[in-house]
C-alpha cells in the first residue's frame, strides 16, 4: 500500500470494488473530495474526514493515516503568551536570595495557589507566575522536591497542550517522567502526553501509550483495588476508548468503555484523583466519555440521551471534562441540524470558560458546520465566530 493518505484511499477502494463517487456516497464527502486526495491535491485531512473514509471502506482510520497527523498548533497570540514559560523550561532564570532560598513547602505551596487559576482557565494569568516558579522547583533536589518538580513538570505539560503547543509539552513530559521518583508519579504528565496525541490525530501513538500503562496500572485483585489505584486505571482505558472509536474500531471501543465502567462501578462515585490539574472518575466520567464516543460515531441521539440524564452540579461547570462534554452536546445538536440549540450551548461555554473555548478547535468545527448549514448568520453567531476565531 502507498505510503500516503491518497494512495491509501486509492489502493483501499480499488480492493473494495468502489468507484469515486460509490466511495463519496458511502463516506457522506464529496466526490471532489476523494479526487483531490487520490491526486495528490489535497495531501492530508482532519481525523473526522479519514474516519469516515475508513468506515467506508472497512479498515481502520490510521491505516490510511499512514503515520500523518493532523494538529492544529498554537496561533501566535497564543504562541507568544507562552514564550516567557518556553523559556524558563530551556533556562530557569531567578535572581538568587541567599537570605530566602526556596523551600519545599514553599514551592508546594504556591503550586497548590495555582488550582483556582487552573481550575478557571486563566491562561493568562497561570503564564505570569510559572517562569518563577519552575525556576524555584529546579534547586529543589531531595526526593520530596523531585515530586513536587515532576507534578509542576507534569502540570505545564497539560497547560502546554491544552494551549496547543505540543513538541514543547511532549519535551515537558519528558522532564517530568524523569523527575518523578516512583513510576506513579508520572501518571499526570502520560495522561497529558496521551492526551497530546488525540489532540494531534496521533491515533496509533495514543492507542500504544494508553493501552501500555493501563496494563501497567491493572490491579492485581480487582476485589481489593483502592479507588486510588482504580481510577487512573479506568481513565487510561477511556483514552483507549477515545482512540478506538476514531481508529473504526467499535468492538475495542465497547470493550474499553466496560473495562472503565467496571471500574467506574466499582467505586461507586465520582471521585478526585489528581487536583492539579483537576482530574476525576467515577460513573459521571465514564457517561461523558460515552458521549463523546457516540458523537464520535455519529450517534447524536444517544448523546442527547446521556446527557439528561447527568446532574447538572457534578463536576463543577469549569471543569474541563465538563466543558468538552458540552461541546459533544453542541455537535449531537449540529450533527441533527439543530443548529440554534447549538449556537446556545458554544455560547455557554463561552461565557464559563472564554479563555479556554479560544483554545478549542472542535468548538471551531462545531460552529462551522453550522455556518455552512445555514443560509444566514444572526448577529450573534458572527460575534460567536469572531471571538472564537472562526477562519473565514
Amino acid at each position: 500500500m502507498g505510503g500516503d493518505l491518497g494512495e491509501r484511499v486509492r489502493s483501499v477502494r480499488k480492493r473494495r470494488g468502489l468507484t469515486q463517487r460509490e466511495l463519496a456516497d458511502a463516506s457522506g464527502l464529496s466526490v471532489s473530495l476523494i479526487r483531490k486526495l487520490e491526486q495528490g491535491d489535497r495531501p492530508n485531512v482532519r481525523v473526522e474526514t479519514a474516519r469516515k473514509l475508513a468506515v467506508a471502506l472497512r479498515v481502520r482510520t490510521s491505516a490510511l493515516q499512514a503515520g500523518h497527523t493532523d494538529a492544529e498548533h498554537a496561533d501566535a497570540e497564543t504562541s507568544n503568551l507562552w514564550e516567557p514559560v518556553r523559556r524558563a523550561l530551556v533556562v530557569p532564570v531567578r535572581t538568587d536570595d541567599a537570605d530566602d532560598p526556596p523551600t519545599s513547602r514553599g514551592v508546594e505551596a504556591a503550586v497548590r495557589a495555582l488550582a483556582p487559576l487552573v481550575d478557571g482557565h486563566r491562561y493568562r494569568d497561570i503564564a505570569q507566575v510559572l517562569p518563577g516558579l519552575l525556576a524555584d522547583a529546579e534547586t529543589l533536589d531531595d526526593h520530596e522536591g523531585r515530586v513536587i518538580r515532576a507534578r509542576l513538570l507534569s502540570l505545564v505539560a497539560f497547560l502546554l497542550v491544552g494551549n496547543r503547543q505540543f513538541d514543547v509539552a511532549a519535551m515537558t513530559v519528558d522532564r517530568a517522567v524523569d523527575a518523578a521518583p516512583e513510576r506513579g508519579i508520572a501518571v499526570g504528565a502520560i495522561n497529558s502526553l496521551i492526551w497530546s496525541h488525540l489532540r494531534q490525530g496521533n491515533l496509533a501513538a495514543a492507542r500504544d501509550l494508553a493501552v501500555e500503562w493501563a496494563d501497567d496500572l491493572e490491579p492485581a485483585r480487582f476485589s481489593t483495588a483502592t479507588p486510588g489505584r482504580l481510577a487512573p486505571w479506568g481513565r487510561f482505558w477511556l483514552y483507549v476508548a477515545n482512540v478506538c472509536v476514531r481508529d473504526n474500531s467499535p468492538g475495542a471501543t465497547a470493550d474499553a468503555l466496560s473495562l472503565a465502567r467496571s471500574a467506574a462501578v466499582r467505586i461507586g462515585r465520582e471521585m478526585i484523583y489528581d487536583r492539579l490539574p483537576h482530574r476525576a472518575f467515577g460513573p459521571i466520567t465514564v457517561a461523558q466519555a460515552t458521549a463523546e464516543c457516540a458523537v464520535t460515531a455519529q450517534q447524536p441521539r444517544q448523546v442527547l440521551t446521556i446527557a439528561e440524564a447527568l446532574p447538572t452540579a457534578v463536576p463543577a461547570a469549569t471543569i474541563g471534562n465538563r466543558l468538552r462534554h458540552r461541546l459533544d452536546v453542541a455537535n449531537a445538536h449540529t450533527q441533527l441540524r439543530q443548529y440554534g440549540e447549538a449556537v446556545a450551548v458554544l455560547r455557554e461555554v463561552r461565557a464559563i470558560a472564554p479563555e479556554w473555548i479560544v483554545q478549542q478547535r472542535y468548538a471551531r468545527d462545531i460552529l462551522g458546520a453550522v455556518v455552512e448549514g445555514r443560509r444566514t448568520l444572526t448577529a450573534d453567531m458572527r460575534e460567536l465566530a469572531d471571538f472564537i476565531r472562526l477562519e473565514y
